[in-house]
């Protein structure tokens, strides 16, 4: 495990040098391990439990930041010019999913479900540093990509979590039995999500503050036991979100929107923040590091075919569900650099599949969930240099096309 955490920092650094996001170079070195182990077997049944452990902490980790990132009052103000951006980008990509799974490689429903929530999700975190490095982020068309991103988080969470909810009922039931009881579960997934966001909202609003503020004076000076308290509690909401039928990465989700009303005490760039910036770059790798672990060298063969046929439904999905409806607003240069910003799928498509293997084969075979890795890596590699080429022939600095 230590070998693994020095392996990871070098492979960060020598990764980003390239211009490549440090996730693809934790997804490769996981599917090394796993070929290497086929001759020394070394990967035990607890060596694998430490990398789910510690994979798990990493999900908690990623989401909380997610959350935390979250600005939900900007997000209304531009919510009128996103919305639109958004429904194109979740119908369209999911509906290309849908029929990439099961109509061309032939899937059960469930699993075409599992695909088609996780091709609705992007990783926007992989297209942004182009877009920083090209100074166009605070451009028209920049804001409005990290906005429709934000929405593009939140309803890859949300409609995780439905997901969860439905498909014990669609993988039992069968004819006209089925639509009942999906909306029976639909209304009581609907009552818990509004609970738990109700008793998150709570805590944001009238305890997060005293109590950080409690922790951070029990040692003065330092406000490393408030930075404590977060994650602490981060765990917590994550477990209970997990008790009451949600996934730990809900939780971790609803506890970063908690703690955004003062994510200034939170971000890198404070003092506390880089504390928080440490736990980033420890865990989170262990997540990636374990979904190429998870990743079968037996279905390799079939797992390319099927990764080749949703990665271009994945491409077509995000550059037409974000391009088209950007053309009301902009030009067609515009909104082809945006729908190419929206390609690549890790952080959020990856958690969905990863959760679903662990329901078993019946929900994402093993050949299927292979496929995705191959999606990810690929899309997370050619979308920063497509969108490096576009901004330098299309600059989005001053003005958007």
């Amino acid at each position: 495990m230590g070998s693994i955490i020095l392996l990871s920092i070098l492979i960060r650094n020598f990764i980003r040098r390239i211009g490549i996001p440090p996730l693809v170079g934790y997804l490769l070195l996981g599917i090394i391990i796993r070929l290497v182990d086929i001759p020394l077997n070394f990967l035990s049944e607890p060596i694998h439990e430490i990398f789910e452990f510690l994979g798990t902490i990493g999900v908690i980790l990623l989401l909380f930041r997610v959350g935390l990132s979250s600005n939900i009052t900007g997000l209304r103000r531009q919510l009128k010019r996103a919305t639109g951006v958004w429904v194109g980008n979740v119908i369209i990509s999911g509906i290309l999913g849908f029929i990439a799974a099961k109509y061309l490689l032939g899937l059960e429903l469930v699993p075409s479900m599992f695909v088609t929530v996780a091709l609705t999700a992007t990783s926007v975190a992989v297209s942004v540093g182009t877009w920083q490095e090209a100074r166009a982020l605070e451009s028209p068309l920049g804001e409005l990509l990290v906005d429709s991103a934000e929405m593009d988080d939140i309803s890859g969470v949300i409609l995780m979590a439905l997901l969860f909810s439905i498909i014990p009922l669609v993988q039992a039931g069968s004819g006209g039995t089925l639509l009942p009881a999906v909306l029976t579960t639909l209304g009581i997934f609907l009552l818990k999500i509004i609970g738990f966001g109700a008793v998150c909202y709570f805590f944001s609003r009238y305890l997060e503050s005293p109590i950080s503020r409690y922790f951070r004076k029990m040692h003065t000076g330092l406000r490393s036991y408030q930075f404590i308290f977060a994650i602490g509690m981060a765990l917590v909401i994550s477990a209970i979100a997990g008790l009451i039928g949600f996934s730990v990465a809900i939780g971790a989700f609803f506890a970063g929107l908690a703690f955004s009303r003062d994510r200034e005490s939170y971000q890198e760039k404070s003092r506390e923040g880089s504390r928080l910036a440490i736990l980033y770059q420890l865990f989170p790798p262990f997540f990636f590091i374990n979904i190429g672990l998870n990743v079968d060298p037996a279905v390799l063969s079939s797992s390319v075919y099927i990764g080749l046929v949703l990665l271009v439904f994945a491409i077509v999905g995000k550059v037409l569900g974000n391009g088209l409806p950007t053309l009301f607003s902009t030009k067609w240069t515009g909104a082809l650099l945006l729908g190419t910003s929206m390609i690549p799928r890790a952080e959020i498509a990856m958690i969905i599949m990863h959760q679903g293997l662990l329901l078993g084969d019946w929900a994402v075979p093993t050949s299927l969930y292979s496929g995705m890795v191959l999606v990810s890596l690929v899309t997370a590699i050619i979308s920063p240099v497509i969108i490096r080429f576009m901004l330098n022939k299309w600059p989005q600095k001053y003005y958007d096309n």
